[in-house]
């Protein structure tokens, strides 16, 4: 039975099988999670934020352990979290794009 993951801010979504990645889908769904590591939780680069997790399967020790509490904020890593049911995430912003928009609304201010 397939699953919906979507993915804010994007509003994309996408159906995969019970057990994929969260990094997996949205790779599937083309939504950039930034990850330097290949998936292997050594990063800490592919954070999101599930804010109701129940469609999440719970967190392995390894992924607890680098989150090292941020889970109490929805963190998630997207290459431990694995799909069990229906869940929306926030992906955060890409640094560079975050980057962009700060100038921009200060160019906007100035004006």
């Amino acid at each position: 039975m397939p699953i919906r993951v979507t993915f804010l801010p994007d509003g994309k979504s996408i159906e995969v099988r019970p057990g994929t990645t969260l990094l997996d889908a949205s790779r599937r769904a083309r939504v950039n999670i930034r990850t330097r590591c290949g998936g292997k939780a050594a990063c800490l680069m592919c954070k999101v934020i599930a804010s109701d997790g129940s469609g999440l399967a719970p967190m392995n020790i390894n992924e607890r352990l680098k989150l090292g509490g941020l889970q109490e904020q929805g963190y998630r890593l997207a290459c431990q979290a694995k799909v069990t049911g229906d869940v929306t995430v926030t992906t955060p912003e890409d640094p560079l794009k975050a980057a962009i928009r700060k100038q921009l609304e200060r160019q906007q201010e100035d004006l």
